[in-house]
């Protein structure tokens, strides 16, 4: 995948997605040794990590179409574990280029995301410094991507910021990102973003972004987007989970009620989203923005949505729910293995 900015490639063009099977370090280290994942994005993380409750934060599957529902937030863990265990994971092993990493973080302050994006340029400094004899130092530093997720429906209270991208809220989010974007050409970075139902919301997404873009060069901060996240305010019953206990006492799948929608009913929506998404960004005025790669997620749950996805406009493509049913060994199916 080359998104605008050199080295970072994902090759095959498929990953896993944030999310709660790329949590831990055994997570992690298992789909960068899967020889069918180009990349790996880590689950979203918070400086301090998110107070996840196992009674609240739970996910529900229907296994028979592929579908999940979830109320999770984001990851238990702080970012200073990724950082470690993405350290430890590339400089561990056979010297030379290395599978890409996309660390996903998230904050609603704009101060407390630059102190992070400063921990991950500290992780890329490092790197470069300690190992990959075999490269440049501007390849081994561009292994690792940022990710900005701007798209979890379950927070209570707080709605997805990037929903109104020409908020100051969502421009303030932003900020940080494109300064250091624009202090280190290596630095990819991009964002995750929420299904969107009609072109104008994509059209400001894409408008929010340009807004960084050097007017002098032209050169822009950002080199990708994941799209989509999960679709906010869904609800599955018990009797469509195969799993059904006390339907009495709560005959809905999640204590929430709601959670964010997974799986392959949001594919056509996602397909849309890419393609929208792709068409709007080609034809930009700025060469940069229309080099933007696009993440396609949703709904890959087979070969055929996997090359669907490659068709729509997408770069790379990623897989949530698929890898959640069916284990590690999907990517080799959704490329076409057995």
């Amino acid at each position: 995948m080359s998104t605008g900015a050199p080295f970072l490639r994902i090759e095959p063009p498929l990953l896993n997605s944030a999310c709660p099977w790329a949590s831990t370090r055994e997570d992690l280290q298992a789909l960068f040794d899967s020889s069918s994942t180009g990349a790996v994005t880590t689950r979203t993380a918070t400086l301090n990590g998110f107070e996840e409750d196992a009674k609240v934060h739970q996910v529900a599957f229907n296994a028979a179409q592929n579908t999940s529902l979830n109320s999770y937030g984001y990851s238990p863990y702080p970012l200073s574990n990724y950082i470690a265990w993405v350290k430890d994971i590339l400089t561990s092993g056979v010297l030379g280029p290395k599978k890409p990493f996309i660390i996903s973080i998230t904050s609603s302050h704009p101060s407390e995301l630059r102190t992070m994006l400063g921990m991950i340029q500290d992780l890329r400094r490092s790197i470069a410094r300690d190992s990959f004899s075999g490269t440049s130092s501007g390849e081994s530093q561009s292994i690792i991507g940022v990710e900005l997720n701007t798209s979890c429906p379950n927070i209570p209270d707080k709605p997805p910021p990037a929903y109104a991208p020409l908020s100051r809220e969502f421009l303030d989010l932003l900020k940080p990102m494109a300064e250091m974007g624009n202090e280190d050409e290596g630095l990819v970075l991009g964002l995750k973003l929420p299904p969107y139902v009609y072109r104008r919301q994509m059209i400001e997404l894409v408008e929010a972004v340009a807004t960084f873009a050097n007017a002098e060069t032209g050169r822009c901060p950002f080199r990708f987007f994941t799209c989509t996240n999960t679709l906010g305010g869904c609800v599955m019953f018990q009797d469509q989970t195969g799993s059904i206990t006390d339907q009495d006492a709560n005959p809905l799948a999640l204590p929430t009620k709601y959670g964010g929608l997974a799986g392959e009913p949001l594919h056509s929506l996602a397909l849309g989203n890419v393609m929208s998404f792709k068409e709007i960004l080609t034809q930009h005025p700025i060469e940069e923005v229309r080099q933007i790669g696009i993440i396609g997620v949703g709904g890959v749950t087979s070969p055929e949505a996997y090359r669907r996805m490659l068709k729509a406009g997408a770069t790379a493509v990623a897989c949530a729910t698929a890898l959640g049913v069916h284990g590690i060994g999907v990517f080799n199916q959704l490329i076409g293995g057995t």
